[in-house]
């Protein structure tokens, strides 16, 4: 079900979670309904029992927050909503989900202007998160260098078996964590699995391997390498290789990837582009898991890829890599449908940052 530009800002905006003050929510409601606006004009929308000095105020926090734009300079000042306003705004998961899928009003289709212009503009992080982001990997950094090569590997070993236990999880697969680590250790399968379930786990701990021996490989990043990586993650499983030919669905969502093989390869063109265009390793190790999701250039496997090429960025660059061990597969899977949906980067955002804390306190 779609709605137009108004009437889909208005149900959006329900689903927004009261991180921002009343006050700065009606400024927010503002701009939406008159795009341009002066800091008098804003004032006298929002009521005059609120002062003029408090609304220049909360115009300066939100503009610091990156949800609105400032143009133009003293009586010709104008604001108006940023891109990044309706990308990283806070969405209430329990909320939104409350309505079924025919229920929740999404965006109509692909969205090509994320690649081409809506991501080039946007920070994805605050600075307070860049800070705590790179206080973490500083540890990260730190503890590593108290650490033999032997006892490295080690762990580099122990993540491995989780990232691929949980990337399994999260795609149905049934293996527990102790039988994850027989199975990958001992090759000792389980019993009353299936022979797909232990291929899954074993492809996903040949991918981690391949790009712990080829850490450069995946960077610049380009469609051919991650056509590789979605190779190893998807042998002997029955999986078409290389971009998909033929339409798909995605489970839970009225949300429809594209359907034509070349413009599926445009947009992976277009993603690497701009992956490849970011300074913070951060910003491309999420893009990439998100992007990759959101195309669907394989007939299966996307977010599987979508992992490992994350996690790839993040080890040619020395940083930590992640597990995603403490996500639920369910939340993991909301998130996504949030970014299908809205194209809101918010809820998987603090995923990531959630599960990068983790995995630099757990590991190493």
């Amino acid at each position: 079900m779609y709605l137009s530009h108004k009437r889909y800002y208005c149900e959006l905006k329900k689903s927004i979670v009261g991180s921002l003050s009343n006050i700065e929510q009606r400024i927010i409601d503002v701009l939406h309904e008159k795009t341009v606006v002066s800091s008098k004009e804003i004032h006298g929308s929002i009521g005059l029992e609120v002062s003029y000095a408090t609304v220049k105020r909360l115009l300066t926090t939100l503009i610091n927050q990156n949800l609105i734009v400032q143009t133009g300079q003293g009586k010709a000042t104008k604001y108006h909503l940023s891109k990044t306003y309706e990308l990283i705004h806070p969405i209430n998961i329990e909320e939104y989900f409350k309505k079924e899928i025919d229920e929740r009003k999404i965006k109509k289709g692909f969205n090509h202007e994320l690649m081409l212009n809506v991501l080039y503009d946007v920070i994805l992080f605050t600075q307070e998160e860049i800070t705590n982001l790179n206080t973490l990997q500083q540890t990260f950094r730190e503890n590593i260098a108290h650490l033999t090569p032997f006892e490295f590997t080690k762990e580099l070993e122990r993540l491995a078996i989780d990232l691929s236990w949980k990337s399994s999880q999260i795609e149905g697969n049934t293996y527990s964590l102790l039988e994850t680590e027989r199975l990958l250790k001992d090759k000792e399968t389980a019993s009353g699995k299936t022979k797909d379930e232990a291929t899954m786990l074993l492809n996903h701990k040949e991918a981690l391997d391949f790009i712990i021996e080829h850490p450069s490989y995946i960077e610049p990043i380009n469609v051919s390498r991650i056509e590789d990586i979605h190779s190893i993650l998807m042998k002997q499983l029955n999986v078409d290789r290389n971009i998909r030919k033929r339409r798909v669905g995605i489970t839970g969502t009225n949300y429809t990837p594209l359907d034509n093989e070349f413009q599926i390869r445009e947009s992976l063109e277009n993603m690497c582009q701009l992956i490849n265009k970011q300074d913070n390793v951060f910003s491309k190790a999420l893009l990439v898991l998100v992007l990759i999701s959101y195309i669907q250039p394989f007939a299966d496997g996307n977010k599987r890829t979508a992992r490992i090429v994350s996690n790839a960025i993040l080890m040619n660059h020395g940083y930590c890599p992640i597990s995603f061990r403490t996500v639920d597969a369910v939340d993991y899977k909301k998130a996504m449908l949030v970014f299908y949906e809205l194209n809101n980067i918010q809820p998987f955002k603090q995923i990531f940052m959630e599960q990068f804390s983790f995995a630099v306190r757990t590991y190493f």
